[in-house]
Order: structure tokens, then C-alpha cells, then sequence
């Protein structure tokens, strides 16, 4: 039995890795072989700071490879099946408002490997996503957050 972590996703969570693993396989690889290749030949390596930056970056690119594998091998794809319509659930769209003053948010309960909150989708493991999964439209929750409490009431689920 692997004890490795299991990402849930969408569909399109998961192409979007495998698009990013693809790229650093074929193209970010090469790049930074050729880099160190071209440092190499500027001779001594221990005084040679571009060499050890194309060092670095590889092992970057090394690693990220490494966590993508790992996140695509464990993807859990959400199923979009409609037996929990109206209930807040991973890959749901949620809108609520802040209260007393009113402000709206809107958020998708994503996994954590597709989170990307500029963008609108929060982790399900964040604050905010775990006050608010199994809730239904009208309730009002209280969130906690670093920066404090926070009522809010949900208005749809999409």
C-alpha cells in the first residue's frame, strides 16, 4: 500500500500538470544541459558562478519534474455526478458575502495541487474552503482566517 499523498483535481487541473511536466521534460531540461555545457567551458568550476546557477536551476527543474510525477500518478479526478447539487464541495464555485459590509467573493474549491488564488481557486485544505465544503446556499459561516474572523453568508453554488 503507498503511503504517497493523493491530489484531488479536475480534468483540467491535471492536463494543465502533465502540459507543464511535458515542457520541462523536453524543452527546460535541454536548456539547462546547454547552459552547463557552455559553463563548463569556461574552464575552472570553482570560481564559476554560472555554472553553479545552471547547477541550481537544474536541480530545480529536477524537482519539479519529481512533484508533477508524483501529483499526476496520484491525481484523484473530482466527478462532476450531481448528487450533491446546492452543497459546497471540491470543484465547486462559490459565491459569498462578507458580513455586515457586504463585499462578494467568489472562489473554486480546488485541490491544493491546482490552488492558484490570483486566479480565483482556493485549496481545499485552506481556511477558508474548509469552513465552507458541506455548507448549502443561505447559511452563514464563520471563517477563520490568519487575519481574523470572518462571518460570511453563501449565496450560490455553481
Amino acid at each position: 500500500m503507498s503511503n504517497e499523498k493523493v491530489y484531488p483535481m479536475t480534468q483540467a487541473g491535471k492536463e494543465k500538470l502533465e502540459q507543464e511536466l511535458e515542457q520541462l521534460k523536453s524543452v527546460k531540461r535541454k536548456e539547462v544541459v546547454e547552459r552547463i555545457k557552455i559553463a563548463r567551458s569556461f574552464g575552472d568550476l570553482s570560481e564559476n558562478s554560472e555554472y553553479d546557477s545552471a547547477k541550481e536551476e537544474q536541480a530545480f527543474v529536477e524537482g519539479r519534474i519529481s512533484t508533477l510525477e508524483a501529483m499526476i500518478r496520484n491525481a484523484k479526478i473530482i466527478e462532476e455526478d450531481g448528487s450533491m447539487d446546492g452543497v459546497v464541495t471540491l470543484g465547486k464555485t462559490v459565491k459569498f458575502v462578507e458580513m455586515p459590509n457586504g463585499d462578494e467573493e467568489e472562489y473554486t474549491i480546488v485541490g491544493s495541487a491546482e490552488a492558484d488564488p490570483f486566479e480565483g481557486r482556493i485549496s481545499n485544505d485552506s481556511p477558508i474552503a474548509k469552513s465552507l465544503l458541506g455548507k448549502v446556499v443561505g447559511d452563514e459561516v464563520k471563517v477563520q482566517t490568519p487575519g481574523g474572523d470572518m462571518d460570511v453568508k453563501i449565496v450560490s453554488i455553481k
